[in-house]
C-alpha cells in the first residue's frame, strides 16, 4: 500500500491548523530564522503547538531551515534544530550542507528544492548523504520524475503541484542579490522575475516594450495527480508560505478531495499518509483563489503558454464580458453571480490590468464605486475577489474526524471500553438491568463531538444486559479519548532513522558554500556563495525560454528569428542583462552586463 501525502504551507500556527483541518497530511512551516521566506517566521512554541495538533491525526510537521548559513549563525542554527526536534518536528528542509557537519539530533532531513534537484545523480548523491526525501525541481516533466524514481527507488520524492513558480531553477538564482542585495538563498527574494523588461536585440532594436517577460503563471497539477503518482512521487506540495488562511483552506481542500478520488478508484493500492476525513462548509474551487492564470508547466514537455507577460498580478476567474454601459453601471454576459464588494479586473486598451470594486450588484448589473474610464463593451472581466466565498472561508469551514469503532466489554470488577488497540476500564458492580440498556449505552458512548474522533459503531456482547450509570459511561468515553490522543496507535514518532553521511562528496554539483562547515563538507578551498563572492556566473538558469515563447525556436518548430543575438533584457532603470540560449540543455541563462 502506497501512502500519499498532501503537503500544505503554513505562514503561521493558524494556517497550519487550518491546513490539517482541511485535509493536509503534512504541513511545512518556517521557524524564526533560516527559512527561505524571511517574512514567514514562527516561534518554536507555536511550532510545538502545531505538532501536537497535527499528530492527533498522524499528520506531520516539517520546518524549513533551507537558507544558506553564515559562520556567525552556525551555533544558533544548531541550537534551533535541537529545539525543533524537542518540539516534535518530524523533519527539517535543508539547503546548506554545512548542517551535515553539525551535531544534529536524529531528525529526518529533506533536501529542499533549493539544492537544485533535477537529475538522478543528484538525488542518488543526496540519499548517500543521509537525506530521506528530496524535493524535486519544479521544472521536471512526468517522464523525468519517473526516470529519477526508477534510478533511485528507495528515497521519497516530493513534487510541487500548485502555486507560484520561480523562473530560475531554485537555489541558483542570484538576480535579487545582484540587483537589490536581497538574497533568494537567504529568504529575501525581491521578485526580480515579476518586473517589467524591454527586450533588445544585438543592434539595440526593441523587440518587446515593458512586458513581464520572466513572470510565470501559477502551477496547477490538480488534474494530473494520477500521472505524478504513477511516476513515483508520493508527496504533493502546495506552494504558499506567504499566503493567507483562505488560500490554504481552499487549495488544501481541493487537492485533498482530488487525492481521495484517486484512492477510491484504487483502494487496494493507495492510502492517505495521515488519518481522518474532512467535511466542508464550501465547495473548493481553485479558480477563486489567488492565481496568475494556471499552467501545468513542463509536466508534458515544453509549451508556450507558461508565462504571463501582461501582468504578474492575480486575475482570478473569468466571469463574462461587458455587455452594455450606462453612466454609473454596466451589465455582464454569462451565468456568474455577483455580490456587493466583489473585486473585478480587466485589461484596458494599453494592455494594462485595471481593477475596481463592485459597490452594488443587482443580478448581472453592477454598480462600481467609480466607473472605470477605460471599460468598454466586449471587454473580458475577471473576478479576483469573491466576497461571498471569502465570507465562508473567514469562518470555521471544515471538520476533521477519525472514525473509531468502540467495543464495550465486561471485566471481573467493572467494564472496559476499547478502540484502536487502546483499552480503559471503570470499576462498577454488575447490576442486571430492569429494562434494555443497549440504545442508551450506544447513545452515551457515541458523544464524541468536540474531539478528533467520531463513532462509527459500538460493539456490545449479544447477552449484555447490565445497568451502567450514564456518568460512568461518560467517564469511560473521556478516558478513552484521552488515551487515544496520547497513544502511539494514533501517531508514532519515527524520526531517528537518518543514515550517516558519507565521506567528503564528489560530483558536478554547484554548492552555495557560505560557511566553514560547508567548505569542509565539500572539501572546497574557498567560500563560493555569490552573496559573499560575486562572480560572473549566470544570475538565473531558466527552463523558460524567451526564444521559444516568442515562437522563434527552430529546434521546436518555430520560425527563424529576424533579430541578431545576443538579446538583452532592460529594466526600467536602464540596467541590462544578456540572454544566453543553451540549446544543448534546452535552457536560457541570464547574465549581468
Amino acid at each position: 500500500m502506497i501512502a500519499l501525502e498532501l503537503l500544505a504551507p503554513a505562514k503561521n500556527l493558524e494556517c497550519g491548523m487550518a491546513a490539517i483541518d482541511h485535509g493536509a497530511d503534512a504541513v511545512y512551516i518556517g521557524a524564526q530564522r533560516f527559512g527561505a521566506r524571511v517574512a514567514a517566521g514562527n516561534s518554536v512554541d507555536d511550532i510545538r503547538q502545531l505538532c501536537l495538533y497535527a499528530h492527533r491525526f498522524a499528520a506531520k510537521v516539517f520546518v524549513t531551515v533551507n537558507t544558506i548559513i553564515y559562520d556567525d549563525e552556525l551555533t544558533a542554527t544548531e541550537q534551533l534544530i535541537q529545539q525543533l526536534y524537542e518540539a516534535g518536528v518530524d523533519a527539517i528542509l535543508v539547503q546548506d550542507m554545512g548542517l551535515l557537519r553539525m551535531q544534529l539530533p536524529p531528525i529526518a532531513l529533506h533536501a529542499s528544492t533549493q539544492t537544485d534537484n533535477r537529475t538522478a545523480d543528484k538525488v542518488r548523491w543526496l540519499r548517500s548523504q543521509g537525506f530521506r526525501r528530496v524535493v524535486l525541481a519544479r521544472e521536471l516533466s512526468v517522464d523525468e520524475i519517473a526516470a529519477i524514481h526508477h534510478a533511485v527507488p528507495d528515497i521519497s520524492l516530493e513534487v510541487f503541484v500548485h502555486g507560484a513558480l520561480c523562473v530560475s531553477y531554485s537555489g541558483i538564482c542570484y538576480a535579487s542579490q545582484h540587483c537589490f542585495q536581497r538574497s533568494a538563498n537567504r529568504g529575501a527574494c525581491a521578485q526580480f522575475c515579476r518586473m517589467k523588461f524591454d527586450l533588445l536585440d544585438a543592434d539595440g532594436r526593441e523587440l518587446e516594450h515593458q512586458r513581464h517577460l520572466l513572470s510565470l503563471k501559477d502551477m496547477n497539477q490538480s488534474r494530473h495527480l494520477q500521472e505524478l503518482i504513477e511516476a513515483g512521487a508520493t508527496s504533493f506540495k502546495i506552494e504558499g508560505r506567504l499566503k493567507d488562511v483562505a488560500y490554504v483552506k481552499n487549495v488544501t481542500a481541493a487537492y485533498s478531495e482530488a487525492l481521495n478520488a484517486i484512492i477510491r478508484q484504487h483502494p487496494d493500492k493507495y492510502c492517505r499518509a495521515s488519518r481522518g476525513h474532512c467535511t466542508y462548509t464550501f465547495q473548493p474551487d481553485l479558480q477563486k483563489t489567488f492565481n496568475r492564470g494556471y499552467t501545468n508547466y513542463f509536466l508534458h514537455g515544453r509549451q508556450s503558454d507558461i508565462f504571463s507577460p501582461d501582468t504578474p498580478k492575480a486575475m482570478g476567474e473569468y466571469v463574462g464580458k461587458v455587455k452594455e454601459l450606462r453612466r454609473d453601471s454596466f451589465n455582464v454576459t454569462g451565468t456568474a453571480t455577483f455580490a456587493n464588494g466583489d473585486g473585478l479586473c480587466f485589461f484596458n486598451d494599453e494592455g494594462l490590468l485595471k481593477g475596481f470594486r463592485v459597490n452594488r450588484a443587482e443580478g448581472n448589473r453592477l454598480y462600481p464605486q467609480q466607473m472605470p474610464a477605460s471599460l468598454r463593451p466586449g471587454v473580458a472581466l475577471y473576478r479576483n475577489s469573491d466576497q461571498q466565498f471569502s465570507r465562508i472561508l473567514s469562518r470555521p469551514s471544515a471538520q476533521r474526524r477519525i472514525p473509531i469503532q468502540l467495543q464495550l466489554a465486561v471485566i471481573p470488577d467493572g467494564f472496559s471500553l476499547s478502540a484502536e488497540d487502546v483499552t480503559v476500564t471503570v470499576p462498577c458492580a454488575h447490576q442486571q438491568a430492569a429494562k434494555p440498556q443497549r440504545e442508551n449505552i450506544i447513545r452515551q458512548l457515541s458523544k464524541l463531538g468536540g474531539t478528533a474522533y467520531e463513532c462509527s459503531g459500538v460493539d456490545l456482547p449479544d447477552d449484555f444486559n447490565f445497568f451502567i450509570p450514564s456518568s460512568l459511561l461518560s467517564d469511560l468515553r473521556r478516558q478513552l479519548v484521552d488515551a487515544l490522543s496520547g497513544s502511539s496507535s494514533i501517531y508514532t514518532i519515527s524520526r531517528n532513522s537518518r543514515t550517516s553521511c558519507s565521506a567528503s562528496p564528489s560530483g558536478p554539483f554547484d554548492p552555495n558554500i557560505s560557511n566553514h562547515l560547508a567548505q569542509q563538507f565539500y572539501d572546497a578551498d574557498r567560500l563560493t556563495a555569490y552573496e559573499l563572492r560575486p562572480d560572473d556566473r549566470p544570475l538565473m538558469q531558466c527552463r523558460h525560454c524567451l526564444r521559444y515563447s516568442l515562437g522563434c525556436c527552430v529546434k521546436h518548430g518555430g520560425q527563424k528569428p529576424t533579430w541578431r543575438e545576443p538579446l538583452m533584457l532592460r529594466l526600467g532603470d536602464g540596467r541590462l542583462f544578456s540572454l544566453e540560449f543553451d540549446c544543448k540543455h534546452c535552457q536560457m541563462n541570464v547574465y549581468a552586463v
